[in-house]
């Protein structure tokens, strides 16, 4: 009897790692990459015409960023799991998306085998987080451990804050997220008091330093 094959789409900014991921995961039997893309727009679009069963995507993806990605395949409820690869195993936003509904976690410094096993477990409707991902996790909820500035803030706070930090305006904001601007500018500077910043520049350099974002998304 033939095997069914998952079918999966991968997200990254960077097509040397799509193009590599593709290369890896293609050799593998039951696992068929039916696209790639580089935004968290094309993300979208590209699950809603090509329904994979499962999305492995970059958290820092450019444009409506991986929380809302996540949050919008999960409201669709089209049988897509979302994988988040982390860039770091201590990420301050871990615990956001799997609150959203990613169905897996892992860092981009996993094997190809981990990568594989996550794949063909969420595709059967469980959840995988990556050993050491789970272990910072448990690591940080311990009493005592220094909290992160941002683990005041709601889903929604973290990703206007994400796209403030890429350059996006307010207006542009509010067209990619489905929100007024007025209500862009509202969660804006109830950014500003939750963390003690005065602008969009301070906003950003916080967000770089506690690697929320990274200094240079296009790198």
């Amino acid at each position: 009897m033939e095997q069914k094959q998952i079918r999966v789409v991968l997200a990254d900014h960077q097509e040397l790692v799509r193009s590599g991921l593709r290369r890896l995961l293609d050799d593998i039997p039951g696992l068929c990459v039916v696209s790639e893309v580089a935004t968290g727009d094309e993300v979208v679009a590209c699950t809603r015409e090509l329904k994979p069963a499962v999305v492995l995507m970059e958290a820092r993806i450019p444009g409506i960023g991986g929380l809302e990605v996540t949050r919008r395949l999960v409201r669709a409820n089209d049988g897509n799991s979302v994988i988040v690869v982390m860039r770091r195993v201590d990420d301050p936003l871990q615990s956001q998306y799997l609150e959203a509904g990613a169905s897996g976690c892992l860092t981009k410094h996993c094997s190809i085998e981990e990568i594989v096993d996550a794949v063909r477990v969420v595709a059967r409707g469980e959840r995988y987080i990556s050993a050491d991902i789970a272990r910072q996790m448990a690591l940080s909820m311990l009493p005592g451990n220094e909290q992160s500035p941002f683990d005041r803030l709601s889903g929604r706070e973290v990703q206007v804050l994400m796209m403030v930090a890429q350059g996006h305006s307010v207006h542009a904001i509010s067209e990619r997220l489905c929100l007024s601007s007025k209500t862009v500018s509202t969660y804006r500077y109830r950014l500003f008091e939750k963390l003690g910043v005065g602008n969009d520049v301070e906003l950003t350099r916080l967000a770089i330093r506690h690697g929320v974002v990274e200094a240079a998304l296009d790198a």
